[in-house]
């Protein structure tokens, strides 16, 4: 009997390479704009197992949580590395690979998708373009495997006015404080990213909390505790992709 496979799509990293970065946050204090989304994204569907939409504030602890789900179910993970992959205009890191970590393109290219109705959502931050295109999700759910799409609370908001229905999911810190000794300790940011971060987030849980925006709001203060919290919801789903594969 085959199993579900997970595909993860995030938008954007931290200075330090993680395989499911925090998305980047675009028009933070705005509601969202239905001309940023694609062309026909009110009414296009997808088929397939349903996505999961993950967000929440870099140093929340998704990267970590998704880590123990691939250790506990290496045979059902996988990774999509199709010319569909997450596109973003800035400029490769160290060890990053087009096609693979991103598909980097230029800002005219990833300019012209956009306008073409090309991506789910997509967003600004530090100056470099990130989106997840239609066609990434689509190949996934084609595939009859579970999507993850790691994203921003404005990406959360931009979606909900799409057919996608996904499971959403907010991973957050038990408080700005520890979060920000959790970024400190990575040794990664400068002082000013660090603060850009801070402030998005501060933004990001402000905004979280609009009633039915989550199915599940993890605090992750416990990592034991909130792994169990995110496998329970997972499971489910889990289960309805292997029942259908067995018809």
């Amino acid at each position: 009997m085959k199993t579900p496979s997970f595909f993860f799509l995030a938008e954007e990293t931290t200075a330090e390479r993680t395989v499911w970065p925090q998305a980047a946050f675009f028009h933070l204090y705005q509601e969202p704009n239905p001309s940023l989304l694609p062309q026909n994204a009110l009414s296009w569907a997808m088929q397939g197992p349903r996505p999961v939409v993950l967000s929440g504030p870099s140093g929340a602890g998704k990267s970590t949580l998704l880590k123990k789900l691939l250790k506990d179910y290496e045979n059902i993970f996988g990774f999509s590395v199709s010319r569909e992959y997450p596109y973003t205009t800035r400029q490769p890191r160290p060890g990053e690979v087009n096609g693979k970590d991103y598909h980097f393109v230029t800002r005219e290219e990833m300019q012209k998708e956009i306008d073409a109705g090309e991506f789910i959502e997509h967003a600004e931050f530090s100056g470099n373009m990130y989106g997840t295109s239609k066609g990434a999700v689509q190949a996934v759910q084609a595939q009859n495997q579970i999507c993850v799409l790691d994203i921003d609370i404005q990406g959360v908001k931009n979606i909900k006015r799409t057919d996608l229905n996904p499971i959403y999911i907010s991973v957050q810190p038990p408080s700005i404080d520890i979060l920000e000794k959790r970024l400190r300790d990575r040794k990664t940011e400068t002082e000013e990213s660090l603060l850009k971060r801070l402030t998005a987030a501060r933004v990001d849980l402000e905004l979280s909390k609009e009633p039915g925006l989550f199915d599940l709001v993890i605090i992750n203060d416990d990592l034991e505790k909130a792994y169990s919290e995110l496998k329970e919801l997972l499971l489910e789903e889990i289960k309805k992709t292997q029942e259908s594969r067995k018809s």
